[in-house]
């Protein structure tokens, strides 16, 4: 990363490099496996799209005998691709911290990979067709934005790759307003491909490309999350923030685009990526509060009951989710697995430390009777036995058989915990989760043993639920680093407010201005660009063609669309007897634009659907005729500061004050590589 990013969201340094995409690390593995598995997923889609045609217009025996042959072979091959890319979102131990060794892994999300966009001849073509200016003089900044581009497929896993993204997102809002018209495609096809099947989705529009930046976005927070040092206060609270981000992008993402194509960003799955995330987080709240030591007070251990059995709580709706139809079809089960796994390993805890509250800690004339006889009664929704708390307090015998059937329920849970951990491959070789399950058994088994004599009968009474209750709960955050302010690339074609795509005009003409009388018959209003008002009909601008209401674009050779009304008045001043070019185009009427055609989406391989996803159709109609009073005409310059003219143009919708300019840089890429996402 060439610079970063002020915390005020202003972009004043170069941001044009993402990492390293050739860096021999294991996350760049991963993305490059993932790229090389999308290839051939649609490879092997398309051969079964052509078989499947084949196979429907035959009905030659033998020629369909063999084409179903071959589909069984590419399905066959198919599902081994899946399973690969399965393992690909299942690999999770090299995204954590080398020093969280002692933690539970956490999940994240692998980047959604893309293919390269080339901007250049569509841009040019517009911007001759539609701004009558030569495209080649914008090459640089088309070549500014395909590196932006290309460095967005592979950013850093830092505050500075967010907003490396966000900048990217940024700019994607102003050049759909320059370039992108609700009646006209552009020919540029947008593909991502779906991080869980591999499926590629192709759009024409940017909702798309916006969409699965958006993810992406969320992506990296997951990242930022994992690999944060859970064993610190600051590692905790960074993985917290980066999660409730993450949920937040999410979020955001579920709630602006409600019919992406790609399956990944449905809205079912969005929302079972927020749940998911939220427990993360969750889970970090309660590793944050525990990380100082969990005090064997009585308090203590029922606060950190309910914290557990709150995580327990979370991790059970996220495991619901996932097995709900058709997110289970898609969900990697070692996902689902995992989401199980916790549900268990918290709620076992939850039941430990209630165990050990009751067995460990008699009530003594110091103690509070009110406080623990309260803080007991929240405990549960239902006493045990239909006894109140303060029987069970001052019963010795009662808390002792209350207490082991929570050690019953902590052992139960812990054992099926463990169960099914062995029923995923995937888990299975994560060392650290079976250690800490293995642990947490033995301990509740050892204090089981302590507190049972021998020739007791057996108590097959079952503890009740525990209530779950958290001080601190995990919340959805959008952060700030997504709302990032950047100058338009293509701000030579001037204000967007009025040079934009949905915005029709003349082609530039040509005026020639004289001085009659120190006056060239018309006054000047406006911001930029200036427009020309109280135009008198019979001066020489206005025989030469001037029209009122024209927006002037030059001065001689001086291109002053971006410059106010003082600006093109310096330029005019020194206009002699001999006259001089000015360059002038009028507004056209575009009420008569078509409505915006269905943007066609298609996934490789499968039937075409069709979609009106954020369509940057404008239904405004034409700007309203501008009130103009009666100016004095610059009769003389000297009194020019005297008659202020009031702007009558509306202010652009973002603030393009902070300066960037985003060299080219050469690719690292070797051409071999420019169909796959490197990372």
């Amino acid at each position: 990363v060439d610079g970063a990013l002020s915390m005020s969201g202003v972009q004043p340094l170069q941001i044009t490099q993402g990492c390293n995409p050739l860096a021999e690390t294991g996350r760049s593995k991963l993305q490059n496996q993932r790229a090389s598995l999308n290839q051939q997923i649609i490879k092997e889609m398309r051969m079964r799209a052509g078989a499947e045609n084949l196979l429907k217009a035959t009905s030659n025996n033998k020629v369909r005998d063999m084409v179903v042959l071959e589909l069984s072979y590419v399905n066959s091959n198919l599902q081994l691709l899946m399973e690969q890319l399965e393992g690909l979102n299942s690999s999770v131990e090299v995204y954590q911290n080398l020093k969280g060794t002692v933690s539970i892994p956490l999940i994240p999300l692998g980047l959604k990979e893309t293919k390269e966009v080339d901007f250049s001849v569509p841009f040019k073509d517009f911007i001759l067709e539609h701004y009558s200016e030569d495209g080649a003089n914008f090459q640089d900044e088309i070549d500014d934005l395909m590196d932006l581009r290309q460095a967005c497929r592979t950013p850093s896993r830092n505050e500075a790759g967010v907003q490396l993204l966000s900048s990217y997102v940024a700019h994607l809002s102003l050049v759909e307003s320059r370039f992108f018209t609700p009646n006209r495609q552009m020919g540029i096809f947008f593909t991502w491909y779906d991080s869980f099947t591999g499926v590629p989705v192709c759009q024409q529009n940017l909702s798309l490309e916006k969409a699965s930046l958006l993810f992406n976005t969320a992506a990296l927070y997951t990242q930022i999350g994992t690999r944060s040092d859970r064993q610190t206060f600051s590692g905790l609270e960074e993985a917290i923030a980066a999660f409730q981000k993450s949920a937040g992008v999410l979020h955001q993402l579920k709630e602006t685009f409600t019919h992406t194509p790609s399956y990944d960003m449905s809205p079912a799955m969005l929302s079972m990526l927020i749940k998911m995330m939220l427990a993360q987080a969750q889970e970090c709240l309660f590793e944050k509060i525990a990380l100082s030591g969990i005090r064997n007070e009585f308090f203590m251990l029922l606060r950190m009951a309910q914290e557990a059995a709150k995580v327990g709580e979370v991790y059970d709706q996220v495991y619901q989710s996932m097995i709900q139809t058709p997110i289970k079809d898609n969900v990697p089960f070692f996902w689902s697995t995992m989401a199980q796994v916790k549900t268990y390993h918290y709620c076992s805890l939850a039941h430990y430390f209630v165990s050990t509250a009751l067995l460990d800690h008699q009530l003594k004339p110091s103690d509070d009777e009110d406080k623990q006889e309260k803080a007991l009664s929240q405990l549960y929704d239902t006493m045990p036995d239909g006894r109140s708390p303060l029987d069970i307090l001052r019963d010795k015998e009662e808390r002792r058989r209350i207490g082991k059937a929570h050690l019953r329920r902590a052992i139960m849970n812990q054992e099926e915990a463990l169960r099914i951990q062995g029923l995923c491959r995937h888990l299975r070789n994560i060392d650290i989760l079976k250690d800490i399950l293995q642990a947490s058994l033995k301990r509740s088994l050892a204090k089981f043993e302590h507190n049972t004599t021998e020739g007791e009968f057996t108590d097959y009474m079952e503890a009740p639920d525990i209530i779950s209750k958290t001080e601190h709960r995990a919340e959805p955050e959008l952060p700030a680093a997504t709302k990032v302010k950047v100058k338009d690339f293509f701000h030579r074609l001037g204000p967007l407010s009025v040079f934009s795509a949905k915005q029709r005009w003349t082609a530039p003409r040509t005026v020639r201005l004289k001085m009659e009388d120190r006056d060239l018959g018309f006054t000047l209003k406006g911001d930029a660009p200036v427009q020309i008002q109280s135009l008198d009909p019979l001066c020489y601008a206005a025989v030469s063609g001037l029209k009122e209401g024209d927006y002037l674009v030059a001065v001689g050779d001086t291109d002053c669309k971006c410059m106010g009304v003082s600006d093109v008045i310096k330029l005019l001043k020194d206009v002699d007897e001999e006259g001089v070019d000015i360059k002038v185009v009028s507004m056209m009427d575009s009420s008569s634009q078509p409505m915006p055609t269905k943007s066609a989406t298609y996934s490789g391989g499968l039937p075409k659907t069709y979609s009106m996803i954020c369509l940057a159709f404008d239904d405004d109609k034409n700007p309203k005729a501008r009130k103009v009073a009666k100016k004095p005409s610059l009769l003389s310059w000297g009194l020019k500061n005297k008659h202020k003219s009031a702007s009558t143009q509306s202010l652009p919708t973002g603030d393009y004050s902070a300066a960037m300019s985003l060299h080219k840089q050469s690719s690292p890429l070797p051409s071999a590589f420019n169909d796959s996402g490197l990372y």
